[in-house]
């Protein structure tokens, strides 16, 4: 073993965050490493992060996981992206697909083309080119091929699933290949007074567990992160205005049997509402703003709105929006709401949880903590999360509505630089400007501008040159998109195929 090798790395906390990492680590640390994560029961876990986008696909095989257990294991689903109500206009809806609109048939981008024929008439909303849209509001779901030439190449899936339930999952994988779980509360944290390095916690009960590599998982308590290491936090909340959350699971609707292969999110008077289908239930909650709206009357509404019968009482989540300006300081990273929160209307939770472990390892330091992989893992962490945040207020400023406070006040608001940029660029002429890191891609922003009325003042100068009409090959797509999707089998059959 190397002298300068990590040989304790203690995780603090459990829920999502902590058993996703202390699961990865004991897949890709399989030597010379032990692995403690300490948890209280005591202390709930958010636990309402239940969808999800692609990538989670990619931490899953890495572990290894066979996906007919995670489906049983936590009540899943497939998502195939998310149905916006109410976002461009009260009784607009539009859809934001996993894959792309179509695939490429020219130099010049297919919504060029849409936007010409739109001019001359047609009527068709841009996402009835994606094959998820076809899927989704068919209620069906097939898995993508590889096959270029098949239409089924041109769309992804994620999940919808039990947060709780996924934690217990990956628990037992961590702990079955080695990782030690300790029962107790933190006290305190010891440094050390020559370093500022974490040494040691100390749990209420007196015991006290040292580590060379700290993982802070804590939630929005972030005991090490800001409790120990003073990390300072950049405060998003006047782009993104909502600060509460309260959730409410229903049961399905009399006589439902084919579950939605899509989240909803629903523009409401002062924030909005998901709608998340499992298996066995609906994950519903309402995200709004206090400045607007009150947590009694904000339940109440959550609870007339619900389409089955509730199953539990409401649950109210307090946050603030923004990042602690570095994720990894001295000895000490934080993944997870540890870091920040970006309010899920993208469904970004656990990717984000996700991208610091997949950063942690490749940036997996010794116990000399090289400042120049740290100072990396940081500039990226922060990129990361900076185009994550301006693809979600994208959704607030270009909020077509004025029958509420909040949105009058969204429509308004400056913008951070990077988002009005691209912004601008769009309404002038249609051209998508892509940045490093940008998590979502064109046709995610695609899906926002034009469903929420975005509209290019002019077209692509190259599409006019082109000479191109694309008007019948674009009904062409829209019905082989359709004949596409009759032949799935409808989503709950494919999930009891998927289980068996």
């Amino acid at each position: 073993m190397d002298k300068q090798s990590i040989r304790n790395v203690l995780i603090v906390g459990g829920g999502s965050a902590g058993w996703m990492t202390a699961a990865m680590m004991a897949q890709v640390l399989q030597r010379d490493c032990a692995i403690t994560l300490v948890e209280s029961d005591e202390i709930g876990i958010v636990g309402v992060g239940e969808a999800t986008i692609p990538p989670i696909k990619a931490f899953n095989e890495t572990l290894g996981f066979a996906e007919k257990d995670f489906l049983r294991e936590t009540q899943a689903t497939f998502k195939l992206g998310i149905e916006f109500v109410g976002w461009g206009g009260r009784d607009s809806r539009y859809f934001h697909p996993f894959g792309t609109h179509g695939s490429a048939v020219d130099i010049v981008p297919l919504h060029q083309y849409w936007l010409r024929a739109r001019l001359a008439g047609d009527t068709a909303p841009f996402e009835d080119h994606a094959m998820a849209w076809a899927l989704a509001r068919a209620g069906r779901m097939t898995r993508p091929t590889t096959d270029p030439r098949s239409l089924r190449a041109t769309f992804d899936y994620a999940y919808h699933f039990d947060a709780v339930g996924y934690a217990g999952f990956l628990r037992r994988y961590a702990e079955a290949r080695g990782v030690t779980r300790v029962e107790g509360r933190i006290g305190d944290v010891e440094l050390d007074g020559q370093t500022g390095f974490v040494k040691a916690v100390r749990l209420d009960d007196g015991r006290r567990i040292e580590a060379e590599l700290f993982v802070d998982c804590s939630g929005f308590r972030s005991l090490l992160l800001e409790g120990a290491m003073g990390e300072p936090f950049e405060d998003w909340s006047h782009w993104l205005p909502c600060d509460r959350a309260v959730a409410m699971p229903c049961a399905h609707p009399a006589g439902t049997t084919n579950p939605a292969p899509f989240t909803r999110s629903t523009a409401q008077e002062a924030g909005w509402q998901w709608r998340i289908p499992l298996q066995k239930r609906i994950g519903n909650g309402y995200v709004y703003a206090s400045a607007f709206l009150d947590d009694d009357r904000a339940a109440d509404l959550l609870a007339r709105r619900l389409d089955g019968a509730a199953l539990g009482d409401p649950r109210f989540i307090r946050f603030k929006a923004g990042r602690r300006r570095r994720h990894w300081v001295k000895n000490v990273v934080g993944v997870g709401l540890s870091t920040g929160f970006l309010e899920p209307l993208e469904s970004t939770s656990i990717h984000l949880i996700q991208a610091n472990i997949s950063k942690l390892m490749t940036f997996f330091p010794d116990r000399r903590f090289d400042p120049l992989a740290i100072d990396e893992f940081n500039r990226i962490a922060a990129c990361e999360t900076e185009r994550i945040r301006d693809f979600l207020i994208l959704h607030y400023k270009l909020m077509q509505r004025d029958d509420a406070e909040l949105w009058r006040y969204t429509a308004a608001m400056d913008v951070p630089d990077t988002l009005a940029l691209k912004i601008d660029h769009f309404r002038r002429s249609g051209r998508l400007i892509t940045r490093e890191l940008d998590l979502f891609r064109d046709d995610s922003w695609l899906a926002v501008h034009l469903g929420q009325g975005n509209l290019p003042e002019a077209g692509e100068p190259l599409a006019h040159h082109r000479g191109i009409d694309l008007r019948e090959w674009l009904g062409k797509l829209r019905l082989a998109l359709s004949q596409e999707a009759a032949r799935a089998p409808d989503h709950a059959r494919f999930i009891a195929d998927a289980m068996a």
